[in-house]
């Protein structure tokens, strides 16, 4: 069977530790300091305490290439050419498909998350270490790879055991999900962080527009700030939850930002090591279907020599150690090993845990957030299981940062906290489903509530008398302020409607009115609103023929209701003064 790009064998301590000695190697070699665009370069990119990432990530924490980029100055050579295998200059070079992937990508989150600040550059390094930039450019004119890649299968064999999520739909296992695409996502992740990036009515893993828009999305989400070392630390690792994978992360964004060039598909260069094998890896893997480079030969890897029994171990290795005896005795039977479940494995059921009645006006936070608990058949919690909130149904009613699925790791108590839920603008019942990945056990329905907005405060802004001739108009227009709990409330619908009497709420059919646009009497105006400072101002008031006293009342949505008095009265005319007395 041909090898997958990305087929990576198990990841053991010595190997993680030659990815390690590699990345600290480049560390000590460069010296640490700031680069051109103020940012604090990989080699000081510790992680803040506060930079953990949940359980959960893009990849699946699946293994990726460990290639550390070059210590000289990316800018291009003009004599160093591009091509399969290359270093040096031609480290900078990004397939011209490729390339403009991840600056579309970049444009679009600027215009849908501008407080994101993702850079191109960080595509770029994270497309590098997970694929070697789509396996040097090898894609389509759409930006399709031209062979699938894909990780190892996660079946908890040396990686996370994730079992299948997708029917094999993307990455051909029915039994266990692997990493895909470009940007190596796993597909229960894709299922919800997945984007059109290209334009084409579908979200295709395997497509380097698609798949760079989605990585963007997915670094952007919880309100994080990429210009902010810490949120850029924990957009990284939430990506793949390694130390090692965020320095070499940084590496290559901090390689890229000084300098990049583009040059034809298929001739990026391509990565030759891997964390879960060390050096030495082929430097130019292949996928399912692919065919050998000319000129090279595929062969296994060479085996090391064996050496004499009883040789003394070298510090640092090197030797190996004297043979012990054997402590099974002679024909004892071997017991087959046996794979112990995992905490998926588990899960019986979820339970809520203590969520509150959940209400918000449109437009508004809620303030109470979904809790579940992942429990086994005898009702004991289970840690460390990724439950994955998704908000159904026809509604704008979101997650903070804009997202409909969220996914999150029971803690120690065996509850998941989802993200908070953030009102649209369409009112109703929301459904939030909450249930396990990687497990069918049935799904827990949350209802969430979204009201109109409300406001349970009316007052004037001003106190001047709202006085009128007979025929006139009024000098002064209506403007009020609604508020609610104390605060400004904004976008509440109103209606202003002239009664008949304090007792009488029907509309009067004589005094004080508004015009319509073509000039019509209007006594019952629908359809106001508050501006975003809570503000409404009505429009101008005329009077009949008729005088006394007038009632307008303005009612809103929750019940804040304000009666105001508007007085049509006849011009006062002066008297004459008394005639002087002849006699005085």
């Amino acid at each position: 069977m041909a090898a997958q790009f990305g087929r990576r064998l198990r990841k053991g301590a010595a190997t993680t530790a030659v990815a390690a000695v590699a990345v600290a190697a480049l560390s000590a070699s460069q010296a640490p300091g700031v680069n051109d665009h103020g940012r604090q370069t990989a080699a000081d990119a510790t992680p803040s305490p506060e930079a953990s990432a949940s359980d959960d990530s893009a990849t699946g924490n699946s293994p990726y290439y460990t290639d550390l980029p070059p210590l000289k100055s990316p800018n291009p050579s003009p004599s160093t050419g591009p091509g399969p295998g290359g270093t040096g200059a031609t480290e900078s070079g990004i397939p011209a498909t490729v390339l403009d992937a991840y600056k579309k990508a970049e444009a679009s989150l600027r215009e849908a998350k501008p407080g994101c600040n993702l850079p191109w550059q960080l595509l770029a390094a994270i497309g590098r270490v997970e694929s070697g930039q789509a396996r040097g450019g090898r894609v389509d004119a759409d930006g399709t790879t031209i062979k699938k890649i894909l990780g190892p299968q996660l079946d908890g064999n040396g990686f996370a055991l994730i079992k299948d999520t997708d029917d094999g739909a993307y990455d051909g296992d029915s039994t266990y999900d692997s990493a895909v695409g470009p940007m190596q996502f796993i597909p229960s992740t894709w299922a919800w962080a997945g984007r059109d990036g290209n334009d084409d009515g579908k979200k295709d893993p395997n497509n380097i527009y698609d798949a760079a828009l989605a990585a963007g999305h997915y670094l952007c989400r919880n309100n994080w700030d990429l210009s902010q070392q810490s949120e850029l630390d924990r957009a990284i690792l939430s990506y793949n939850n390694s130390r090692d994978y965020l320095n070499l992360v940084m590496r290559w964004l901090d390689y890229y930002r000084k300098g990049a060039h583009e040059v034809p598909d298929g001739t990026g260069t391509l990565p030759g090591n891997r964390s879960d094998d060390g050096a030495g890896a082929s430097p130019t893997p292949t996928v399912p279907g692919a065919t050998t480079p000319a000129g090279s030969t595929p062969g296994p890897k060479p085996k090391p020599k064996p050496e004499k029994p009883g040789t003394p171990q070298k510090p640092g290795g090197g030797g190996t150690a004297p043979s012990k005896p054997p402590t099974t005795p002679p024909g004892t039977p071997s017991t087959p090993p046996t794979t112990p479940p995992t905490p998926t494995d588990t899960v019986d059921h979820l339970e809520d845990a203590g969520t509150a009645k959940l209400a918000a006006m449109a437009g508004d936070a809620f303030d109470r957030r979904i809790s579940t608990r992942a429990e086994t058949e005898a009702g004991k919690a289970v840690a460390k299981v990724r439950v994955r909130f998704t908000i159904v149904g026809d509604t704008d009613t979101t997650f903070t940062g804009g997202e409909d699925v969220a996914t999150v790791v029971t803690n120690s108590s065996g509850v998941a906290v989802a993200p908070a839920l953030q009102a649209g603008e369409k009112t109703g019942t929301v459904t939030v489903r909450a249930t396990v990945v990687g497990r069918a056990v049935p799904g827990l329905d949350y209802k969430a509530t979204v009201t109109e907005r409300a406001a349970d405060a009316l007052a004037r802004t001003d106190d001047a008398a709202l006085t009128c001739a007979p025929g006139g108009t009024f000098a002064n227009q209506v403007e009020l302020k609604a508020t609610y709990k104390g605060a400004v409330a904004d976008g509440v619908a109103a209606t202003a409607t002239l009664v008949k009497s304090a007792d009488d709420p029907t509309v009067t059919d004589k005094g004080p009115y508004f015009k319509a646009a073509d000039g019509k009497t209007l006594r019952t105006l629908t359809g106001l609103k508050t501006d975003a400072k809570g503000l409404l101002r009505l429009p101008k008031l005329y009077a009949d023929d008729t005088t006394g006293t007038f009632l307008l009342r303005i009612t809103t949505a929750g019940g804040a209701t304000l009666t105001v008095e508007l007085t049509v009265a006849a011009a006062e005319t002066s008297s004459p003064s008394p005639s002087a007395d002849p006699a005085g």
